[in-house]
């Protein structure tokens, strides 16, 4: 007996420390990544051209260094930034993404409820009637009453982590629905900066536009004057009221434009558009920011949180691939119940009365069609479609960073240029007004120096507002700076833990 007993010890000792060490869930896989693979094939700008105007300022990227503030306020606008306030707190789309991220964390309270023992207590009482006829006599029967009263406990070991690896999916679901919450309060504020943008570039055109056909119609009662004098003939006269029609043909497509504006910011600030208390936005409120912090491509990665929701997506397939494989194994209940059954009230708590039971199962699937499998096969190929979602996304996202920052360089030399087509169609037409007046140039030299300021003055202003846009969508590509805003449900994932002395299988697989 001594022989046999200190032969067990060590043989079960030995096969708890390997139950203990296995675990069914592979080793994390991530796509291969350059450690230092820059954003463009060839040097990304470090400094834009500057032209006139206070929007021709160059813009200087900091490479290496992160957004240490909210980022639309580089914008430094009041306006703008009371808005995105207003939204965040408002917006339907953020209310769908933290009730999500509120049924994530519910979820893994239910999944670590399991690592503790159920506990269950029944109460009953029975009055029924038996036939004497099964005990052979030949009577009515007889009649009693039964009192039951019991209390069961049910304990599921977690032999091979099988509840583990439920509950570490569910920990990693709790952090994709953050950074989901994440994803769309920067997606939500990019819209609206985006928003601002284009009304204050509307408004801008609007404006240029009014103060064009103002201007059209000065040289039509100059025309017209000159007809009457007959100095010119009234073929100049009907071209420059079609001038000025067109001019005036495109005010409506632009006020169009402007409503359409307003009412998507009432949308993203969760608002009804006759509800929405406008708060008008124009270039002059915004500032364009001179000098971009530029995170390393590495940290890109860290900070962008689609890139951070894919790989916890991708934590949950890996979860599911050691769920599927340990299904292939036994699983283990323990059941304990005692209480008491009388057939009196008064016999219940009675030592006579008390019943208990002990039972220990252990079930192992034998067969069962292929369906286990299937169902691990079903978790592997999940984990290669989250495998191949992620490295979709970190490519895309490289790819919005590498664009905006070639956006940025060649958006400030269309400026540039621009201006100096504008200040060429401006003198132009100066020069052919001039001319006209003193009657040395024809109508159609005034005409076409009128076309080519006109375009000139609406495409500097789309110049404009285009560095304004790309600047914010290279802001957004970076990731937002979402780490630097306060919120309270960053960290309640971590207020959700289970039960550590219950958790075996922390190792590689066995």
């Amino acid at each position: 007996m001594p022989l046999r007993r200190s032969l067990l010890l060590p043989l079960s000792a030995a096969l708890a420390s390997t139950l203990t060490a296995c675990s069914f869930e592979p080793p994390l896989r991530l796509p291969e990544t350059p450690a230092k693979v820059p954003f463009t094939a060839h040097p990304a700008p470090g400094k834009t051209v500057a032209s006139a105007g206070t929007n021709g300022t160059a813009q200087e990227m900091a490479y290496g260094k992160d957004l240490d503030q909210q980022w639309w306020t580089l914008f430094h606008s009041h306006t703008l930034d009371a808005v995105i306030q207003q939204a965040l707190k408002n917006s339907p789309t953020i209310a769908q993404a933290q009730a999500q991220l509120r049924q994530a964390e519910a979820t893994a309270r239910v999944n670590a409820s399991i690592f503790y023992p159920q506990v269950t207590g029944n109460l009953g009482a029975n009055r029924s009637k038996q036939s004497a006829a099964a005990f052979g006599g030949n009577k009515t029967g007889f009649q009693y009453t039964l009192f039951t009263g019991s209390v069961g406990v049910t304990y599921y070991p977690d032999i091979f982590g099988v509840n583990r690896l439920i509950y570490r999916g569910s920990e990693a679901q709790i952090r994709y629905q953050r950074y989901e919450l994440e994803a769309a309060r920067l997606t939500l504020t990019g819209n609206i900066v985006n928003t601002a943008i284009g009304e204050a570039a509307t408004q801008a055109q609007i404006a240029a536009t009014h103060a064009i056909v103002e201007h059209e119609r000065t040289l039509l009662n100059l025309t017209e004057n000159q007809y009457r004098a007959g100095a010119v003939p009234y073929l100049n006269v009907v071209n420059q009221r079609a001038q000025l029609a067109t001019q005036m043909a495109t005010l409506p497509q632009l006020e169009q434009q402007l409503a359409v504006y307003r009412h998507e910011m009432a949308i993203l600030v969760g608002s009804f558009p006759g509800q929405w208390q406008e708060k008008p936005f124009t270039l002059e409120d915004l500032s364009l920011p001179t000098r971009i912090p530029v995170s390393l491509p590495s940290e890109v990665v860290k900070q962008r949180p689609d890139i951070q929701a894919a790989l916890n997506q991708l934590k949950v397939a890996n979860a599911q691939i050691g769920v599927a494989r340990a299904q292939f194994y036994p699983t283990v209940a323990l059941t304990a119940s005692f209480g008491d059954t009388a057939s009196t009230a008064g016999m219940f708590f009675n030592p006579m009365s008390s019943v208990w039971s002990l039972v220990g199962t252990l079930a192992q699937p034998l067969f069962q069609g292929g369906k286990l499998e299937a169902q691990k096969a079903a978790a592997y190929a999940a984990y290669d479609a989250s495998f191949n979602a992620y490295r979709n996304t970190v490519l895309t996202a490289f790819q919005q960073v590498a664009d905006a920052l070639r956006a940025l360089q060649h958006d400030a030399q269309t400026l540039a240029a621009q201006q100096e087509s504008l200040q060429a169609a401006q003198e132009a037409l100066t020069l052919a007004q001039s001319s006209y007046r003193a009657g040395a140039t024809d109508y159609l030299s005034l005409l076409t120096a009128e076309v080519q300021y006109n375009t000139a003055k609406i495409a500097e202003i789309k110049a404009e507002a285009q560095r304004y846009q790309d600047t914010a969508s290279l802001l957004v590509a970076l990731g937002g700076g979402w780490w630097n805003t306060p919120a309270p449900d960053h960290a309640v994932a971590e207020q959700t833990t289970a039960p550590r002395e219950v958790a075996p299988g922390q190792g590689s697989h066995s």
